[in-house]
Order: structure tokens, then sequence, then C-alpha cells
């Protein structure tokens, strides 16, 4: 089961993202409808959103810490 990237971080901002999980507020409140397809297609959207904001960072046990 593909889980919420919800990290309790509740804010919205002006375009309606979360500033926690990088969800669209009709992303969050659909979550919990949703099938795993779409929300592997929700978890790519946040990537993105978060990337294109410079807020997305991973670990790789390989490199370590990259933004």
């Amino acid at each position: 089961m593909v889980a919420s990237p919800c990290i309790g971080v509740c804010a919205l901002d002006e375009r309606d993202i979360c500033t926690g999980c990088q969800r669209s507020a009709v992303e969050i409140t659909q979550w919990f409808r949703m099938n795993e397809e779409q929300r592997r297609e929700v978890l790519a959207r946040c990537e993105e959103r978060a990337r294109a904001q410079g807020l997305w960072f991973s670990i790789n046990k390989d490199k370590g810490f990259q933004a």
C-alpha cells in the first residue's frame, strides 16, 4: 500500500499546495479514495513540485545526502 506523504506540516500556500507534503488540497482530500496507481501519480507530482522549489532531497546509500 502506498503510504501518505503527510509529514504533519499542514499548511496550504497561495496555490493550494501543502507546504509539508506538496500535495494539492484536492489530492489531500481524495487520497483515501485513490487506488495505488493514482497515489503513485500524486507522489510523482509532489516530487516534481518539491524539486521545482528546491525542496527535494534524498539520501543515497552510496553517495550520501543529495539536494
